[in-house]
């Protein structure tokens, strides 16, 4: 039951339908990933991509969803404390088109559009972070003993190699 009282809270925002690949606006979203939100917003704010003043855009109404949220439903939530929790730029749908070619042909391209997403959450408290923490069973036990294994399993080769070099120095001896 202390895990659902416990739940984070995300706000999100999105943007649809933009013209550009996902893969320029990717370059923009990877510098915000997991920064604080007042961060964030310098960062894109001075970034010199032309996709950042629509990141900013999205992210400034993925803020103002947080404190339209919190007000309607009678949350606390700081703003000052809100971070970037995941952001995300989709393939939308693309438009095809012709480009004019010599001799009469004619070339197909396509015009991508990208869906961005971004995800704004609350930072835990470092309390609450310590008592999650100790609560969590460490797997670092499990992954120990399956590396051990696959190095005992890479030192078998190497015993053969040594066993097949004796008996060609036994034909050098004679």
């Amino acid at each position: 039951m202390a895990k659902a009282a416990e739940k984070i809270r995300e706000f999100r925002a999105e943007a649809k339908f933009q013209r550009t690949s996902p893969q320029k606006a990717k370059l923009v979203l990877d510098l915000i990933k997991g920064l604080r939100v007042e961060q964030a917003l310098n960062t894109v704010h001075f970034s010199t991509k032309r996709m950042a003043p629509v990141v900013e855009k999205v992210l400034r109404s993925a803020i103002q969803n947080a404190t339209y949220v919190s007000q309607e439903q009678g949350l606390d939530v700081d703003v000052d404390n809100l971070y970037v929790r995941t952001a995300i730029a989709n393939e939308g749908p693309r438009m095809k088109r012709i480009r004019p070619a010599p001799m009469g042909r004619a070339f197909r391209y396509q015009r991508r559009l990208a869906h961005i997403i971004v995800t704004v959450a609350e930072k835990k408290s470092a309390t609450a972070i310590s008592a999650a923490a100790d609560a969590t069973p460490t797997p670092a036990a499990k992954k120990g003993t399956k590396k051990a294994a696959t190095k005992t399993a890479a030192k078998k080769p190497a015993a053969k190699k040594a066993a097949a070099k004796k008996p060609a120095t036994k034909k050098a001896a004679k």
